[in-house]
């Protein structure tokens, strides 16, 4: 809504005039303002922006109460917009308070400064309409691994980039309902659903959509979506072909009821990855595309999630598509298979022929560089990654063919020998009492305490360090088997079924894997940065 105020106001003022706003201070940084930024760098000739930080969602050294000048959660940024006729361009003034500054000291500071002497900094807003955090200039030479524009786009012989479709990962807007563990148990909750909407759409029919919300019962999830299906008078029916594997978060796959009317956001763009009922796999690299996390990638063989990543949302390049004639053809571009050969093959005498396949895993090698990350990590927050041609193109192709076998296969790879450890407590199991789940890791001791019976030693430090977003692979596991009480009022009165006992065994065994996964890729990680570019 603050976006919209700056509008009005812009609207409404002289030609010489000033607009002042206190407002949530994103518009500054964040990705999604950048036509927001392009817009009031058009419209005024001076910008002064007083940064109060505050933000307490982006930094967790921060409480609301001790450095936010309101005491909320949302940083706070004084801005004043000034229009000034017959005068061309626009002047970015910004200045920024301390980051652990206390609120005290900043309604003091503000008490005694005057604008027109304060010391600030003139920004110089780059092309992509970045004030701050702009990165590498050189980022914008490498290729492109997609078009913004061709994101859910069917003719792709004109895209100049590596990938011809990418998309975000699948948003259902109701997980408790269409995920889980165990197959039987998710039928039952769909059933349930369905059967509950067809009952409403029974009650409510020939009603206006103004009266729908005080006809409907509320045991299940109602979304716009699924309001729009019951006035269309569509009715639902269970269909077990649209129950297929899905890769929820890192290492967590849960079953899936991929039923496009019962997710928002689940496209026919999705499908002609993995076709209709989503139960055909696919190789896929899903990174993260976000301000929150730093830049990760993970490779996959089935649909995964948009908040895969859980802060920052997911995009998907997978490497085949399926066409309107149901055939799997490449979604890797012409025009990059000719890039990449007019870089190597003509100019530098290899005799081994470049593949679309073969680019695909340099890419994965690539994306997984601590060198590429650290150049460009301000760049990877705010667009699409870029791809440079290094020097030895099957050197990271065989390290991306690497990671990516172990990363799909990581169901399969070799147990670590970690030791395992059992504490019986006899009353407990005489009263047939489950252990205590505790899933809890210390990473000092390279230690996992699963419940209060069962630990896994024996961790080496090297395993924490393979991280996807703010979590090491095996904390990703550690915290999706949890057992957590569902915010859905319904799910939690009658699905409530999962216990972490049941899956026990498979987590110690997923947990022994997925710890030879973490340490053979940052083995790789490692070589990869002594490595010539």
């Amino acid at each position: 809504m603050y976006a919209r105020f700056f509008r009005w106001a812009s609207d409404r003022v002289d030609e010489n005039g000033i607009v002042a706003f206190i407002t949530n201070r994103s518009f500054i940084e964040s990705r999604t303002f950048d036509g927001f930024r392009e817009t009031v760098a058009s419209e005024f000739n001076d910008i002064y922006i007083v940064d109060l930080g505050g933000d307490v969602r982006a930094d967790p050294r921060l409480s609301g109460t001790k450095h936010n000048v309101f005491g909320i959660q949302t940083g706070v940024a004084i801005s004043f917009l000034v229009k000034r006729a017959k005068t061309q361009g626009c002047r970015v003034r910004y200045v920024r308070r301390p980051q652990l500054e206390t609120a005290e000291e900043k309604l003091v500071f503000l008490g005694a400064s005057k604008i027109a002497v304060l010391n600030v900094e003139e920004l110089k807003p780059t092309p992509q309409n970045d004030w701050l955090n702009q990165g590498t200039d050189e980022f914008q030479k490498l290729l492109p691994i997609a078009e913004r524009k061709s994101e859910g786009r069917t003719d792709v012989r004109r895209v100049q980039a590596i990938f011809g479709l990418i998309a975000p990962g699948i948003l259902t807007g109701r997980d408790d309902w269409v995920f889980d563990y165990d197959r039987a148990a998710l039928v039952a909750k769909v059933k349930f659903f369905i059967d509950r909407y067809n009952r409403n759409a029974r009650k409510i029919s020939g009603a206006k959509k103004s009266d729908l919300n005080a006809l409907l019962d509320y045991e299940i999830k109602w979304s716009e979506t699924i309001k729009n299906l019951m006035l269309q008078g569509r009715v639902l029916a269970f269909d077990a072909n649209k129950l297929s594997q899905h890769q929820y978060r890192p290492f967590s796959k849960r079953v899936f009821y991929a039923d496009i009317e019962l997710a928002d956001r689940l496209t026919s763009l999705h499908q002609s990855f993995f076709g209709e009922n989503l139960d055909q796999t696919n190789r896929q690299m899903i990174f993260v595309f976000g301000t929150r996390l730093p830049f990760c990638a993970i490779a996959t063989n089935c649909s995964s999630s948009y908040s895969i990543y859980s802060l920052d949302p997911a995009q998907c390049a997978p490497f085949e598509r399926i066409d309107e004639e149901g055939r799997r053809i490449g979604n890797i571009t012409d025009w990059a298979l000719e890039q990449f050969r007019n870089q190597y093959e003509k100019t530098r005498n290899i005799n081994r022929q470049i593949t679309k396949d073969a680019i695909f895993r340099y890419i994965y090698g690539v994306l997984h560089d601590p060198v590429y990350r650290e150049k460009y990590a301000l760049n990877l927050k705010r667009e699409f990654p870029r791809i440079p041609f290094y020097g030895d193109f099957w050197r990271w192709a065989d390290w991306g063919e690497k990671l990516m076998a172990l990363h799909i296969g990581y169901e399969t790879v070799e147990p670590w020998p970690l030791e395992r450890t059992d504490t019986p407590k006899e009353k407990s199991r005489e009263a047939e009492i489950a252990p205590r789940a505790l899933l809890r890791a210390n990473k000092d001791i390279g230690n996992i305490q699963l419940d209060s019976e069962t630990q896994l030693s024996g961790i080496p430090p090297e395993a924490w360090t393979y991280r996807l977003g703010n979590r090491s692979a095996l904390e990703w596991i550690l915290d999706q088997y949890k057992e957590k009480t569902p915010k859905d009022p319904t799910i939690r009165e009658q699905f409530n079924t999962y216990r972490f006992a049941d899956h026990k065994e498979k987590v110690i065994d997923l947990l022994k894997r997925v710890t030879r996964v973490s340490v053979e890729t940052m083995k790789i990680v490692e070589a990869m940065r002594a490595e010539k570019r």
